[in-house]
């Protein structure tokens, strides 16, 4: 497998968010548009991005300088255990309380208000279990 959030994991990370009709095609349902960072904690920048347009990656790989409406954080280790595992809502509240996933731009309690939101949001780490590069 390629190196977590990188070009080419992200890459086919996009292709797993676009062919899943409750990730992406939610998303496309109520337009969400947003520029999505993941990385390390304790990183100056985020590793990868995903343009989202209308709900669908148009755009993903290595993070240059996009300007981000979500930049999450966590440490390699927890990452690793969400890709492999997925995450559900309990543990995502549970890693947001205890700091182990932290958002240096984005607003998760708004987003975790809209439903039409939160569960795509937990899709994305059963879409990034299943990147095989």
């Amino acid at each position: 497998m390629a190196d977590l959030f990188s070009d080419a994991w992200m890459k086919a990370f996009a292709e797993q968010w676009n062919a899943d009709p409750d990730l992406g095609g939610a998303l496309e349902k109520i337009g969400f548009n947003s520029n999505v960072a993941f990385g390390f904690d304790g990183e100056a920048a985020p590793r990868g991005v995903l343009v989202v347009q209308n709900g669908k990656v148009a755009k993903a790989g290595a993070y240059n300088g996009e300007p981000l409406n979500w930049d999450m954080r966590a440490s390699p280790e927890n990452w690793a255990t969400w890709v492999a595992k997925g995450l559900s809502m309990m543990g995502l509240g549970v890693a947001y309380t205890t700091r182990k996933m932290k958002f240096e731009v984005g607003d998760y309690k708004a987003m975790m208000k809209d439903p039409r939101m939160t569960g795509p949001f937990i899709k994305c780490f059963t879409a990034m279990g299943k990147v095989k590069v």
